[in-house]
């Protein structure tokens, strides 16, 4: 067997597509023992060759935050792994403890979580600079004493790399085996689709107004943050012409892209919004339908720069409401848009890339150790 690797996470699914998929299984096919700690309450099980130990469900934020990262560290103690690689902010609170045995940390960073708290809705509107600005310094205190900090994003990892000479960015870019093909029909030219948390600063409100303007359906995946947004969102005269989902499987995410004119993402311009690259930009390109999001400059660059989208103003129901019609209506314009962008995945938006990244910072890691 070889070296010993664990991956924590407090608040993502054990097959969550990042860390189960991505990572730990590169790290498992390149011949590393891997194992992965989660809070789901689901129990232990070994999926795929990685070991997954359940440290059981708590209820709150608060216990999330001050609870299970310290029943996290017990077991990961007697895991006794050679590399730790956390994945929330929360484990910040163990990862100078993991490393008094000589094990080196990461902390993979998702999210620039500093700007991220300038728009959570459970955080009092006047104390979010000041606890953003705290955040932030005990972030960086914690980062320049680990091993090492990958980014999810180029900006997040130049962030950190001021801090830490390893900073890497490891992108979440989509698998090579899931790039697909666009399965274009006259059904599929008037619905579009959103995938993902739903939100009202990931644009909900925005783009159900969009949508009641036009002659289109939206298919809608994935969780409302709390039942109050989801009530209001119901009560929206466009809700007539939304198919909600709710919670869909990897398989039914590649069915509604596949019978799809179009994927929107609209993203309002929060600080941590901005310079993101949010995943499932990457997989609507690779499932090759056109992109329809915010116009953000990095969107702008990937999405217009590679012609395989529109980019528009996210706050602007009439203009996201254009964006969709036009592709609607010229239905060979947005098979190209799917294609470039299908094309574009195949050559450097992938996890083939970024996977052998990962491979190659890991050997690093242990040179050093070593």
């Amino acid at each position: 067997m070889g070296v010993r690797v664990t991956h924590l996470t407090t608040a993502h699914a054990r097959g969550e597509v990042r860390i189960f998929l991505k990572e730990c299984m590169s790290l498992r096919r390149a011949g590393y023992e891997v194992h992965l700690m989660v809070a789901d309450g689901l129990g232990n099980d070994t999926v795929d060759g990685v070991d997954i130990h359940d440290v059981g469900k708590v209820q709150g934020r608060f216990q999330r935050m001050f609870v299970l990262p310290w029943r996290m560290y017990l077991v990961a103690r007697k895991l006794d792994a050679m590399i730790y690689h956390y994945h929330e902010p929360e484990l910040h609170f163990i990862a100078l403890p993991l490393t008094l045995n000589g094990a080196k940390v990461i902390y993979d960073s998702h999210e620039d979580v500093p700007r991220a708290i300038l728009s959570r809705d459970w955080i009092r509107p006047n104390l979010r600079k000041l606890i953003s600005f705290a955040f932030e310094k005990f972030e960086n205190f914690i980062a320049k004493r680990i091993a090492s900090v990958v980014g999810a994003t180029d900006h997040i990892a130049f962030r950190f790399s001021k801090l830490n000479n390893n900073a890497i960015a490891i992108n979440n870019y989509p698998l090579e085996e899931e790039i697909g093909c666009m399965r274009f029909t006259e059904n599929s030219k008037r619905r579009v689709c959103y995938i993902g948390d739903i939100s009202r600063v990931r644009g909900i409100i925005e783009i159900v107004n969009a949508i009641n303007l036009i002659d289109t359906q939206l298919v809608l995946a994935g969780s409302f943050e709390s039942p109050k947004l989801e009530s209001e969102v119901r009560r929206m005269e466009g809700w007539s012409k939304v198919d909600y989902r709710g919670f869909v499987t990897r398989e039914q995410v590649h069915n509604i892209m596949a019978s799809s004119n179009a994927g929107l993402l609209f993203f309002q311009a929060e600080p941590n919004h901005i310079a993101s690259q949010p995943n499932k930009m990457f997989e609507y390109m690779s499932a090759g339908i056109p992109v329809i999001a915010s116009n953000f400059p990095l969107w702008r660059t990937i999405i217009e720069g590679k012609e395989c989208g529109l980019c528009v103003d996210p706050i602007d129901p009439q203009a996201i409401a254009n964006a969709i019609d036009t592709l609607a209506q010229d239905s060979d314009r947005a098979r190209n848009l799917g294609q470039n962008g299908r094309r574009a995945v195949k050559e450097c938006y992938n996890w083939g890339v970024e996977g052998q990244k990962l491979l190659q910072f890991y050997e690093e890691l242990l040179r050093n150790h070593a």
